[in-house]
């Protein structure tokens, strides 16, 4: 594919002087020349078409070439070298100031290296055309930025890279109080709360990592007036295209004082359901111990026991949360069984087991509509599940039990055995260990089996 051409305009009236350029510039086919002789000829040719470059003989018949030079000093204008039979330092001063790329007085040697110096030239002229353009871009984008900036609600900021503010918009005197001017120069830092500190530094701290990332981070401001208010910042760093060097931070901030408020009222608000869910629980509790005095303090036994193997088998905080309301509430369903049942002094019946066996089904039933207890339900639902599927109400086995439940229900066969009951006496200490190992891989998890009794060791329960 041919390289296009550069069009340069030659302004000549002395035919040896253009031959011996126009023969220079032969050995190079990059240019087209296009000669004329006068200015009026020059400015017919500028009329039809705008070369990118002029080569041209200062003193003409019909005027001086220097009328071409831009008298504003126009970056985007056609180059233009000045050539002269005499040197003469005056001209070559006035012609640099006018607005001329380059000055060049006339001997065969300067002629004939003329290509070379149009190269130079045009090159010059487009490193120059680039950093003009790549101004004016910058002076719109400024511009613009500060049009936006300064009409904004949120507070706009340009920061240094160690957080001096070099521009605030207008909206910081609505925001913090302080008029631009009282900013401007400000380390951004000292406005901060002490507490939220590290986390607005750690922003400068990423800033570094070449990325057009935006962080987001929530922070207590000081307002001028002595308070603080909360401020939600966007901030990403601006970098040097040529060097890759971070240049600025560029932020927008915006008041949350009030989102805040209304988030640490919905907070307080959840943390009073919360208590109200787990006294509701303990009412419960306290109630079904008042209809069973036999077993009174059975459920905070358990409930306290449960937490501290679940603890030693590294169960979450929240998981925890919910077997304490899932060991509270194991024995809820038995509100729905009848006192001559419950408070039967002897051993039941067949058909009144059957009906002491629905109990978790009871449960399940009662506490299945209240969402916030879901998590808890493995625990009454499933605590009568055996490790060999001899248990009720499902016959699971194995890991078909939930963890919290096999757990439970190590440690609520443990208090029954150690337990005065209505039909029989609480059995000793060691003869409650015997059947818990005997029973290992039958009706209980043999592992959970292991840890338990290593906790009861340790503890000394």
């Amino acid at each position: 594919m041919s390289q296009e051409k550069i069009n340069i305009l030659l302004i000549e009236d002395e035919d040896p002087h253009a031959e011996l350029i126009q023969r220079a510039f032969e050995e190079n086919n990059r240019f087209h020349i296009q000669r004329a002789k006068s200015l009026s000829e020059a400015r017919a040719c500028l009329r039809r078409q705008e070369p990118a470059l002029i080569i041209a003989d200062w003193r003409l018949p019909d005027g001086e070439s220097m009328e071409l030079l831009p008298n504003h000093h126009d970056p985007l204008s056609t180059p233009v070298i000045l050539m002269t039979s005499y040197g003469n330092e005056r001209i070559a001063v006035e012609a640099l100031k006018s607005g001329a790329l380059d000055y060049v007085v006339k001997s065969p040697e300067s002629m004939l290296d003329m290509p070379h110096l149009a190269e130079r030239a045009i090159e010059q002229w487009a490193a120059r055309a680039e950093r003009a353009r790549m101004q004016k871009a910058l002076r719109e984008s400024e511009a613009q930025f500060r049009l936006l900036a300064e009409n904004a609600s949120d507070m706009i900021a340009r920061l240094t890279t160690d957080g001096h503010m070099v521009y605030v918009s207008p909206a910081c005197k609505t925001i913090l109080g302080y008029t631009p001017e009282e900013l401007t120069g400000a380390l951004s830092f000292d406005l901060i709360h002490e507490e939220d500190r590290p986390r607005v530094t750690g922003i400068f701290d990423h800033s570094s990592d070449h990325t057009d990332k935006t962080y987001t981070v929530a922070y207590r401001a000081l307002h001028r007036n002595g308070h603080y208010v909360w401020l939600e910042t966007s901030a990403r760093a601006i970098f040097d295209r040529a060097t890759g060097k971070i240049v600025e931070i560029q932020s927008a901030s915006r008041d949350i004082t009030e989102r805040k408020r209304a988030e640490e009222e919905l907070q307080l608000t959840h943390r009073r359901l919360q208590e109200a869910y787990e006294m509701t629980i303990e009412g419960w509790v306290r109630a079904l111990d008042l209809r069973d005095r036999e077993t009174e303090g059975h459920t905070q036994r358990v409930t306290e026991l449960a937490l501290v193997v679940a603890a030693k088998l590294g169960f979450t905080e929240e998981e925890m949360a919910h077997i304490r309301r899932g060991a509270l509430l194991h024995d809820m369903g038995k509100i729905a069984i009848s006192d001559e049942i419950l408070q039967k002094p002897g051993p039941l019946s067949e058909a009144e087991w059957e009906k002491m066996r629905r109990h978790p089904i009871y449960a399940y039933e009662m506490l299945s509509p209240i969402a916030y207890l879901h998590p808890a339900l493995e625990i009454p639902f499933y605590h009568h599940e055996r490790w060999d599927g001899s248990g009720y109400p499902h016959g699971l086995k194995g890991d078909q039990i939930p963890l919290s439940a096999r757990l439970f229900a190590i440690v609520d066969v443990w208090d029954a055995l150690c337990s005065d009951r209505p039909y029989r006496k609480k059995l000793p200490r060691e003869q409650v260990i015997e059947y818990l190992r005997d029973n290992a891989g039958i009706l209980f998890d043999p592992k959970l089996v292991e840890v338990f009794l290593s906790v009861i060791e340790s503890e000394q329960l």
